[in-house]
């Protein structure tokens, strides 16, 4: 934008600031629908409790872990 106005940076910042801030002025609050993360099912857990660190990494990398 700024190489086919010709124009400083400083100045296009600037104007590209004016434009927004008038525009966010003139539409008042936008009423956005909150995003929902989709829910997916990750299957059953592979180890009986992860309360066990030697039992958990003996899964996830083998029994040769040591």
């Amino acid at each position: 934008m700024r190489r086919t106005r010709q124009v400083a940076l400083r100045d296009a910042v600037n104007e590209a600031l004016r434009l927004g801030l008038r525009e966010l002025a003139g539409k008042g609050k936008t009423v956005r629908e909150p995003y929902r993360t989709p829910a997916v099912d990750l299957g059953g857990c592979l180890v009986d409790s992860i309360d066990s660190v030697t039992e958990v990494l003996a899964v996830a990398e083998g029994d040769d872990f040591r």
